[in-house]
């Protein structure tokens, strides 16, 4: 399969399409056909390596831990491993893949079946591909680092951003 592979930290420069090994799905994992993946800031960061405390927490000081970056997806189900019953092959499904391992920058990325989930029907995969990483952002955010419950008031700072524009809408 073809992928953007990502061997060495700097500049968007570093960035190959390479052709790669496409995952097969272990116990527990599905593997999805992208239809469409988007970005993060997440993404850049270790693309770039810097700042350097990033090379600590998601690889190396040397090299990226992940290869394959992009961490939202969207496509459909191609093939799952034993012991999957959230969906099957043909169910368009979207995911956050960023604990998994990244992945998305490729023809097929493969994660654990609980970081997908049903793709709503009227979303298109773009859409969908756009959602996941941002909006858990703003949910953890708001419910579990910022410990807000119902009837509270928050100020969302930078409400421009995909973070910030999920967090209004919570």
């Amino acid at each position: 399969m073809k992928a953007i592979v990502n061997t060495e930290y700097g500049s968007p420069d570093v960035l190959r399409l390479s052709e790669v090994a496409t995952p097969a799905p272990r116990a527990g994992e599905g593997l999805v056909k992208g239809h469409a993946t988007s970005l993060n800031a997440a993404d850049r960061l270790i693309r770039s390596g810097k700042p350097l405390i990033v090379r600590l927490s998601t690889g190396g000081p040397r090299r990226p831990k992940h290869t394959i970056l992009g961490a939202d997806v969207a496509g459909i189900v191609e093939a799952v491993g034993p012991g999957v019953t959230t969906f099957r092959p043909g169910d368009a499904v979207f995911g956050d893949l960023a604990e998994a391992g990244f992945g998305g920058l490729a023809e097929y990325a493969c994660a654990p079946e609980g970081f997908w989930a049903l793709k709503p029907a009227g979303v298109p995969f773009e859409q969908a591909a756009a959602a996941p990483m941002a909006a858990v952002t703003a949910l953890q955010a708001l419910r579990d680092k910022g410990q807000l419950r119902a009837g509270q008031r928050g100020l969302i700072y930078g409400a421009s951003g995909g973070g910030g524009t999920f967090a209004v809408q919570i």
